[in-house]
């Protein structure tokens, strides 16, 4: 059994392990609500140009942009966007599990934060770039990732480019998602599971979106060839940076929540370290005023 001395020891390193998660938690609600607010502000954009864009590619050749060619071949490049630090639960293990599971040996890796490079080494996955980004992370940052692979598309390295990373869906919930980018597909960066929409509702936006971008016919000025080469780099651009959005308000919820988590455990084992505490303590003042009157008794 531990004496009084140990439980003490232990009480003063639990409690300053919560002083440190607790301040952690802090330090990620503030970030979460600005991140929050990033990706959610950003999805309705992104869902309304990835929309035109794939109505778009259904109605012209596909010769009428690169980045719209279907191509025959299975080499792939996925970019994988993770997070730096750790100390976020399960959210980058979840993705890094999803993204081996479905990639193959022509599979082909680029990483934007530091947990996935690291993780795709040990694995000794075909790594052919990393990026590093702030946080939040900058539109110029998330040009850099999209032109190296429209790059590699362009030059037919690549038959297909696709990214992973966390879709956030509240701050208790964040689904691993991997999504084609390249050529341009439908993407689906969910919804907001906060906002007060009904399902009718929900249906009713939806119709009206489909109904804005659709038709068959589109009328190009000047010509299909220079909107198309200013349109669709853009939606790349955007998207990645999008992507790297959620992956950002992802993490911070997920780093809250696990940090909170941590403390409530602390706090839960020095509260159970003080009973026994209190236990021993009383255990061996129980002892010793036995001895005391062993020894009077003895007296008499």
């Amino acid at each position: 059994m531990a004496n009084t001395q140990d439980i003490r020891r232990r009480i003063k390193s639990v409690s300053n392990t919560a002083q440190i998660t607790n301040a952690m938690q802090l330090v990620a609600a503030s970030k979460m609500k600005k991140a929050q607010d990033f990706a959610t502000s950003g999805r309705p954009f992104a869902e309304v140009l990835n929309s035109v864009l794939v109505n778009l590619k259904a109605n012209t050749e596909d010769e009428a942009h690169p980045l719209l060619e279907e191509r025959e071949g299975n080499k792939t490049l996925v970019v994988v966007i993770t997070t730096d630090k750790g100390l976020c639960g399960g959210l980058n293990t979840n993705l890094l599990r999803k993204v081996d599971h479905e990639g193959d040996d022509e599979t082909a890796y680029v990483t934007v934060g530091r947990k996935g490079r690291q993780a795709l080494a040990r694995l000794k996955k075909n790594l052919v770039a990393d990026f590093e980004v702030s946080d939040p992370a900058e539109f110029a940052e998330a040009k850099l990732v999209a032109k190296f692979v429209m790059d590699k598309f362009l030059e037919g390295e690549y038959d297909r480019v696709q990214v992973a990373f966390t879709r956030f869906v509240s701050t208790l919930s964040q689904e691993p998602a991997i999504e084609t980018l390249l050529p341009i597909r439908s993407i689906d960066l969910g919804v907001d599971k906060g906002s007060l929409v009904t399902e009718a509702e929900s249906v009713s936006v939806e119709a009206d979106k489909t109904e804005d971008v659709g038709g068959d016919d589109y009328i190009f000025e000047p010509d299909p060839a220079t909107v198309l080469d200013s349109v669709v780099p853009y939606y790349v651009n955007f998207t990645v940076f999008q992507m790297m959005q959620e992956s950002r308000a992802s993490e911070h919820s997920a780093r809250m929540v696990a940090m909170k988590s941590a403390t409530d455990n602390a706090n839960d084992m020095i509260k159970d370290l003080k009973l026994e505490y209190n236990k021993i303590r009383q255990a061996a003042i129980t002892t010793e005023l036995l001895d005391i009157t062993t020894a009077m008794k003895a007296l008499d």
